[in-house]
């Protein structure tokens, strides 16, 4: 705190924070306050600030119970601060666990909060954090023209950089509107490199509960696109998928509703699937690639193919590819192929930008295989 407290004393500022927003046990804008710092209004996410809400739950303005600071949310029908929300502000402070993936919506938010700032002559400080999934990059680059929140910048399905190092490549490359440039200060981690297999302290969002799901998060969450559960409504989501149209090979479970998903997807119909809970105990994750075979196996023993994928699955893909060659029967190796290229060029561009540990960086999962076999042969 010594290295920006000096930055934001006698300033007026506001906080983009959420219930990751911890300096040990006391949330971050509670600490502040008890340090005298002036906080005009705290920014909420997806999910809200101190509790979570549901997955795609509107989240309304307010005030913070707690403090009574009014709190403006960046979810639903405004994902950007406005002139008036930055009114009188000199900083804005970025505090939030992101785990490194295209479709989690925090990196969105932290886009349009750098535009924002940049736009209205505000100074962004980004608190760095880890990222669980930084020790690799994989998966095709978002197309433009499939821009949403839930993919608005052309990079990987994983990015493989922290908040700090992503707000520095989306204002350095001028993907910011009009390629305005944001007044940015990032206070890096301490003992942080991208081989670092970090586990987080707490859970970023309600479906997200443990280091399992963190890591299996990126594959499975394709099948949000799809008419399969992955166990929203369950208390082990983003480690299960089914269906009640997938064969009966041993395994089940039933969404119901509850805290986190009060009206999951197949609520209370029972599902046939595969049972990740133990993938990390098994070695399936953490591995640095994505797997499409899952996604690629549920898509061919679903009996009506033309009612497997839904219209949300080319906004998760960031473009109509991966559905295409899917259908089309490409293996997943097949469908790798088609991205080197692609992650080829964002591996230089990522390399600009990289705050911790230089040497982990390449082109997709290969250069994170070369990592793990260096930290072995040291150990």
């Amino acid at each position: 705190m010594d290295e920006y407290l000096n930055l934001i004393r006698g300033k007026s500022v506001a906080i983009l924070a959420n219930q990751t927003s911890m300096v040990g046990n006391t949330h971050l804008v509670d600490t502040l306050l008890s340090l005298g710092i002036k906080i005009i209004t705290i920014f909420a996410p997806e999910h809200g600030f101190r509790d979570l809400a549901d997955a795609g739950q509107t989240i309304d303005n307010g005030k913070d119970v707690k403090t009574g600071i009014p709190i403006i949310s960046l979810y639903g029908n405004h994902f950007k601060p406005t002139r008036d929300d930055l009114k009188g502000i000199d900083i804005v402070i970025f505090d939030i666990q992101d785990v490194g993936v295209r479709f989690y919506t925090y990196i969105s938010t932290l886009h349009y909060i750098l535009e924002a700032c940049a736009e209205n002559h505000v100074k962004c400080l980004i608190l760095d954090r880890p990222n669980p999934n930084g020790f690799y990059f994989d998966g095709n680059i978002m197309d433009k023209a499939y821009s949403s929140f839930v993919g608005i910048d052309p990079v990987p399905v994983v990015h493989g950089m922290t908040p700090g190092e992503y707000a520095k490549m989306v204002n350095g490359e001028g993907w910011l509107k009009d390629g305005v440039k944001c007044d940015l200060t990032i206070i890096k981690c301490k003992n942080y490199s991208h081989a670092t297999y970090y586990q987080l302290p707490v859970r970023p969002s309600p479906n997200l509960p443990n280091q399992n799901s963190v890591y299996l998060y990126p594959s499975l969450c394709f099948f949000e696109g799809t008419s399969l559960s992955v166990g929203r409504g369950t208390s082990f989501p983003f480690q299960v998928y089914g269906s009640p149209f997938l064969p009966d090979r041993g395994f089940s479970f039933t969404p119901e509703s509850s805290p986190g998903a009060s009206n999951p997807l197949l609520k209370d119909v029972k599902c046939y699937g595969t049972d990740l809970r133990d993938a990390e105990k098994k070695g399936l994750v953490p591995k640095p690639e994505l797997n499409l075979d899952w996604l690629i196996e549920a898509y061919r023993n679903f009996p009506d193919k033309s009612k497997f994928f839904n219209a949300y699955f080319d906004k998760l893909a960031g473009g109509p590819d991966l559905r295409e060659q899917i259908i089309k029967g490409m293996t997943a190796d097949q469908i790798r192929a088609t991205w080197q290229e692609g992650l080829k060029k964002y591996g230089a561009i990522r390399n600009k930008y990289l705050i911790y540990n230089k040497e982990a960086q390449g082109t997709g999962h290969r250069a994170q295989k070369e990592v793990r076999a260096k930290e072995k042969g040291m150990k």
